[in-house]
This record gives C-alpha cells, structure tokens and sequence, in this order.
C-alpha cells in the first residue's frame, strides 16, 4: 500500500512565527532610524520570502532596502528564530497521530531552509520530516509548483498520494499546479479570501488532519 504524504507550510501553518520574525525585523527597521513594525503589519508581509518581506517593510518606511539588509536580518531572524515561535494548537500531537498512522510529512516553505530546519529542530519537530523544502531549497520557490513537487520527491512521496495544507494563497496555488489536493488553513496569517481554489477549508490542526484522511480516501475511491 503507498504511504500518504502531508506537506505542509511551515510560517502560519504549524508555527506562530510572526513574534520573532517582527522582532529581527525591527532590529534591522531601528538600526537605520526607521520606525517598527507591529506583530500585526509583519504577518501582512509575510509568505514570499525574505526578499520580498525585507522589500515590503523598506518600501513601507518610503527607503529602498541597502544589500546589507538580508544578509543581516537572515542571520539575526536565525539566530532567535526559536526565542517566542510556538507550534500551534494540536500541532504536535496531530504530527504524531499522522506519523504513527504511515504518513509521510513534509515541510514547504518559502522560508530559507536553514531558519527552517532550526526552528524545527528548535521546537522537536524535525524527526518528524521526511523532508523540508525551503525557499532557497530548489531554482524556484511557492506558487511554482515545482517547489512542492521537488519537495515531495525528496520525501519519497507521490502526487496522487499526497495533500497540501498551508494558509497563503501560495500554497493553493503551488497545489492546484502541483495536481495535489489542498487545505487552507484558517488559523494562519493570509485572509480568508486567499482560501479561493482549495478543496477544503480547515479551522484547526486536528480537523486538517480529518480533511487530508478524507480528500485522499475520495480520490482512491474515485480512481476505483
């Protein structure tokens, strides 16, 4: 029998990262003179990256980002990725059950991969993965969709065996490409609107699980 895959965003999907993402980010915002952003601002630029989050925040203080600006903020964000981030509700335990059931699980973020797997590794996770896909993982990263085929090629996974879960319209758009089922997650940072174009909606950890068991008996169960 093949082995179900579960990839899943990492940033408003498994983990409450906004805290410390907004935290190295104004670090970077004060060390210039510029004004800090809320919890609340940073979750709105967050899902495209490093790039295009450090982009966004300069071009909301009217400067255009110096080439320091990455490369510092990647290093600080890494080295304090872990200091406030927490799993969301049901996280672990709905990994767990999933895990011991014979499913593989995967990470797919546009998230560089070393902050990645740090969190990860942070929070007890990573043995979990079967493997972890990061922004800066493969030539391109979500919406394309070779980034979560990529990413589930290494998990040994195979596309009609396999759900996506995440709470960007990246990650529906990524899916639908992909040929994958997908859930969004309504818990995490994108508006509801984003949800367009995904199989299932989810309010929770646990109920995403329920929905990935569901949508992937329906298309056994279709393919008969």
């Amino acid at each position: 029998m093949t082995r179900p895959t579960l990839l899943l965003d990492l940033d408003g999907t498994l983990v409450h990262s906004v805290p410390d993402i907004a935290a190295a980010l104004n670090r970077l915002m004060l060390a210039r003179g510029l004004a800090a952003f809320s919890d609340a601002e940073t979750a709105l630029m967050v899902g495209d990256g490093v790039a295009m989050l450090i982009e966004r925040a300069f071009a909301a203080r009217g400067r255009h980002a110096d080439a320091a600006a990455i490369p510092e903020y990647s290093a600080d964000y890494v080295a304090h990725a872990a200091d406030a981030t927490q799993t969301f509700p049901g996280v672990p335990e709905t990994l767990h059950a999933l895990s011991n059931e014979g499913w593989r699980l995967a990470v797919c973020t546009n998230k560089p991969e070393a902050a990645a797997r740090t969190l990860l590794a942070a929070l007890g996770l990573a043995p979990l993965f079967a493997a972890i896909g990061g922004g800066d993982s493969f030539p391109v990263r979500k919406p394309d969709p070779a980034h979560l085929l990529a990413t589930l090629r290494q998990a040994g996974g195979e596309v009609e065996h396999a759900v996506m879960a995440g709470d960007h319209a990246n990650d529906v758009a990524a899916a639908h490409g992909a040929g994958v089922k997908c859930i969004f997650a309504a818990w995490g940072y994108g508006p509801i609107a984003m949800a367009a174009g995904a199989e299932a909606v989810a309010q929770s950890v646990p109920e995403m699980a329920v929905i990935a068991r569901r949508l992937l008996a329906d298309r056994a169960a279709s393919a008969i």
